[in-house]
Formats: C-alpha cells, structure tokens, sequence
C-alpha cells in the first residue's frame, strides 16, 4: 500500500507521454529530421517545469518522503563525459525511437519488440555499473 503513490504517479506518466504523443516512434523520427516542432516543445516544457521544481525546492528547502532535506550537489565542470554520454543516449534514442520513458509505455501498449530494447537498456546500465571504476570520469 505504500508504493501506491509510485504507481500511480506511473501510471499518470504513462497517461501523459501518450497523449501527449512523446511514446511515437514517428514523433521521435520527425524531432531527429528536424521536421516538426512538436516533440522539441514538449522537452522544452519538461526543461522550464525541471527548472521551476528545482527553483521552488531550493526556495523552500522542501523535503523528500524520507523526511530528509533535498539538496543538490555541485556538478562537476567536466563536460567532456556529458557529450559523450548524450551522445550515447541520444544515437540509441534515435535507433530505438524511444527513450527510458516511453519504453515501458510502449511495452504497455503491447509493442513487444520493446522487450529487446529494455533488455538493452538494463544490460548496457549494468555493464556500466560494472565498468564505472575503470572508465575515466
């Protein structure tokens, strides 16, 4: 009963992401040829709703479920690692026409291919994990 909160804020993102049409494989490939606007206004939205949660968080020092003070550390300058894993990201983004989100709600609605592109999502964040310490941060 406790993480019924979690699922239902799940499904409320399933709900948006595809009325919104952020899960279509076709809206993802129009956002990549640069030929609708449609896919860059709903991220641009996500970025200013991102931005303003943050602002407000930090301007009322809000608290998580834990009860614990929300705080966000420094990031580091480095932005050599931040290019090359957007970049990662975005060619899979761009092969798979879906991003962690929409995955799973494209498995909801019952494209099964989105099994293998799950699968390599959790295989390629576990051998990260296993590699982490080797690669240069």
């Amino acid at each position: 009963m406790k993480s019924l909160k979690y699922i239902l804020a799940g499904i409320l993102f399933g709900i948006i992401m595809s009325k919104s049409e952020a899960v279509s494989w076709f809206r993802i490939q129009e956002m990549f040829r640069f030929q609708s606007f449609h896919m860059y206004g709903i991220i641009g939205t996500a970025v200013v709703l991102g931005a303003l949660s943050v602002f407000l968080i930090k301007k009322f020092h809000l608290k998580d479920s834990e009860n614990q003070l929300i705080q966000f550390p420094e990031k580091d300058k480095r932005y050599k690692k931040y290019i090359i894993g957007g970049t990662i990201f975005g060619l899979g983004w761009a092969l798979t026409g879906a991003c962690p989100g929409p995955m799973f709600v494209n498995l909801g609605y019952g494209y099964l291919t989105m099994v293998i592109v799950i699968f390599g999502a959790l295989l390629g964040t576990y051998l990260y994990g296993l590699l982490k310490d080797k690669l240069p941060h």
